[in-house]
């Protein structure tokens, strides 16, 4: 970890398996930060306490094929440098604790207050009444007015029930961190792991929050086979493809986007030039 010490300004993004993830879409976002961004181990939480280990149990694995290891289900932290951002990045990737919500956000919170975090990121996923065929619906909030605005937050109505993402971003204001949450819609009549989709989604938030361009991979190119793929099946099913068009037909009644305007849309050029552009010295930062 010396490497990465001190850490610049850095941002906590976090993501949770289990209720906040439908579609393994959050959690699948935090992974690929971690893949593309080298990340590092930093800590993980001690799990006694906060899961029920017959509902989450423990994994055995074999090493070398000989020796079996116990891996214990838990929340572990890693660290990214960024080098073309002024800011490090904290992963939290993480599953729903059982037990103890507001003792596991103490400790998630001691962490970014002993490195000095500067923002926090909540990815969530939902099952919602929304088409496969269009754009992912993100919505989110965020700790002020000026931010939602500057993020173009759509609002998101829900009140009810609420997961460990929720509570932990509340935890996170009430602590004076600013944090913000967003979470990607998807098609609920196509639930099952992965959904590339919403996971593309809440990545190109990411990009935007961070203002640095997120290296995809072949994301785009499993978003476009998934959506092909559901289109298929739907179309083999007269009352599933009926559905889908109702599903498309409500979103196209819905009340229409207000045009940006021609500042807010110069402005986002740029940053969109910024994050995809050429970085003199390549990209390597070792």
């Amino acid at each position: 970890m010396s490497e990465f010490m001190p850490l610049r300004n850095p941002v906590m993004i976090a993501a949770f398996e289990g209720w906040n993830d439908a579609g393994d879409a959050a959690s699948a976002a935090v992974e690929q930060l971690g893949l593309i961004w080298d990340a590092v181990p930093l800590t993980e939480l001690d799990p006694e306490g906060f899961y029920d280990f017959q509902v989450t149990r423990p994994t055995v694995r074999l090493v070398d094929g000989v020796t079996r290891t116990i891996e214990w289900p838990t929340t572990r932290l890693s660290v990214c440098r960024l080098p073309d951002s002024p800011s490090d990045v904290i992963l939290v990737h993480g599953i729903e604790p059982n037990f103890r919500w507001r003792a596991f956000c103490d400790e998630l919170l001691k962490i970014a207050v002993d490195h000095q975090v500067s923002k926090v990121i909540g990815l969530g996923a939902l099952l919602a009444d929304v088409p496969h065929t269009r754009p992912i619906q993100v919505t989110g909030s965020a700790h002020d007015e000026q931010t939602a605005v500057s993020l173009g937050l759509t609002r998101s109505r829900y009140e009810g029930p609420t997961g460990i993402s929720g509570v932990f971003q509340d935890a996170c204001v009430q602590a004076g961190i600013p944090a913000l949450s967003f979470w990607a819609s998807v098609p609920h009549y196509v639930s099952q792991a992965p959904s590339p989709k919403a996971t593309l989604a809440l990545l190109h938030r990411v990009e935007e929050v961070l203002d640095v361009a997120v290296p995809l991979g072949n994301l785009p190119a499993q978003a476009d086979e998934w959506e092909a793929e559901v289109s298929q099946i739907a179309s083999e099913d007269e009352e599933i493809s009926e559905y889908i068009r109702s599903l498309e037909e409500r979103e196209e009644q819905d009340e229409p986007l207000k045009p940006a305007s021609g500042e807010s849309i110069a402005a986002e050029f740029e940053r969109y030039l910024r994050r995809r552009g050429p970085k003199p010295g390549g990209d390597s930062w070792r």
